[in-house]
């Protein structure tokens, strides 16, 4: 009898066991939005974004798109989604998505944004606008997303010059390049410390081409100078020296008794 007891409440203990497991692996599956309709989806999707809740808000973005497929809501679930992968700083995520919508929806009337949006996410990610990494010069990193940046970017001003994000868009663009033309610069100077002169002017002369209408491009050109000097080539030295004058008459590079303090930013060497 003592015996059957015990083996009576070890079987019920593992089915009440059992019984839990099934239990807690039903919640785990379960979806409260299973119900919902695709506007209600939508509506609780954007109150989650509202609050700052993203991470909540891309999964139900998601199923969004899966149950509204084909339907402009659905398109503007991807563009959501894309947003709030951006806020929650995934940049890879966020430009995947943006690019499979530019792909399956090259007539949307919401291409301009996406484009937009897309130049934002490696803008921000990439320069860190307004931001300071370790006081890390932006010319100074990887040239890469800002590149792409740019591309996205032109690509909108480009296809949609009366877009409202067109204006924006200009100004950033204005700024990747003079920071490109800045990471060229940065290369040539580090070629020139090192006596790499023909690499010095070589990057230099690429950022003179490329750039043409930035700051940095005056620099570029007292670098071919110096440069040309140190390998003995006067005449292209001379030639250079000229359009240096001409382009900057005011250039404190050549003239460094005009510049109003002992030693300027520029005297790097």
């Amino acid at each position: 009898m003592v015996l059957r007891l015990k083996l009576s409440t070890v079987w019920m203990a593992l089915g009440l066991s059992a019984a839990i497991l099934f239990s807690g692996c039903a919640d785990s599956t379960y979806d409260p939005t299973k119900d919902w309709s695709v506007d209600k989806l939508y509506n609780e999707a954007k109150d989650e974004m509202a609050s700052g809740g993203y991470d909540k808000a891309i999964g139900m973005y998601e199923k969004l798109e899966g149950r509204a497929a084909g339907t402009p809501l659905a398109q503007q679930a991807q563009l959501d989604k894309a947003w709030a992968q951006y806020k929650t700083n995934e940049p890879i995520q966020a430009v995947a998505t943006l690019d499979r919508f530019i792909k399956l929806h090259p007539a949307s009337p919401a291409l301009d944004y996406a484009l937009y949006l897309k130049g934002l996410v490696n803008f921000n990610d990439n320069l860190g606008f307004l931001s300071s990494v370790a006081e890390q010069d932006l010319a100074e990193r990887d040239p890469k997303q800002a590149k792409e940046s740019f591309e996205a970017f032109r690509e909108l001003v480009t296809r949609f010059p009366n877009s409202k994000y067109a204006a924006d868009a200009r100004l950033r663009m204005a700024f990747i390049k003079n920071s490109l033309a800045r990471s060229d610069l940065h290369v040539a100077r580090f070629y020139y410390q090192r006596g790499a002169y023909v690499a010095a002017i070589n990057r230099a002369q690429s950022t003179v081409q490329e750039y043409r209408d930035v700051p940095a491009v005056e620099e570029a050109l007292f670098i071919m100078v110096q440069s040309y000097d140190k390998l003995g080539l006067n005449q292209l030295r001379d030639d250079t020296q000229r359009v240096l004058e001409t382009t900057y008459p005011n250039t404190l590079f050549l003239h460094p008794e005009r510049a109003a303090i002992k030693k300027s930013w520029w005297k790097f060497w």
